[in-house]
């Protein structure tokens, strides 16, 4: 996806880094209609779902999605989350989060997007988002209807 942002920037994005609790589910489970946003968003971007893996059934919950999913010690997620999305280019890539060890992963992408949903957010993080959205749906939604980046960050 390539856009061009009056008076801010031009993103060249191939890659969406998730969150898993929070961000694309709730209490550990995928909904039906953020599993159509992600199975739509697959045929154009690499999808990578980080996760400690609160609940412990991340790895099911994504089975027959087009998502690889990275889990991690709780330890260093954040430093974990960072490096990943730099090793893959992080200005070509979109990170999705609400948490405090999302703050990292955020910083170093292209585009930055905080989910404020059930869950909430951490609110510092919002200091390193380029956007902010009010649930999963409308993160995902963003690559759906393109024209709502530009629409929320033109000068």
């Amino acid at each position: 996806m390539k856009l061009t942002i009056p008076e801010y920037k031009t993103l060249e994005i191939n890659t969406i880094f998730l969150d898993y609790n929070g961000t694309i589910a709730v209490d550990g489970i995928i909904p039906a209609s953020m599993r159509q946003r992600l199975e739509l968003l697959g045929e154009s971007f690499q999808l990578y779902v980080l996760t400690a893996d609160t609940h412990g059934n991340a790895e099911k919950q994504c089975e027959g999605l087009p998502l690889i999913v990275q889990t991690f010690p709780t330890g260093n997620a954040k430093e974990y989350k960072r490096e990943l999305l730099k090793s893959m280019g992080g200005k070509r890539c979109a990170a999705i989060g609400n948490g405090r060890n999302d703050e990292g992963m955020l910083k170093e992408a292209g585009l930055s997007i905080v989910v404020m949903d059930k869950e909430g957010a951490y609110g510092k993080l919002l200091k390193e988002a380029d956007l902010c959205v009010r649930s999963m749906l409308d993160a995902l939604d963003l690559f759906l209807y393109p024209n709502r980046i530009v629409a929320g960050l033109r000068g």
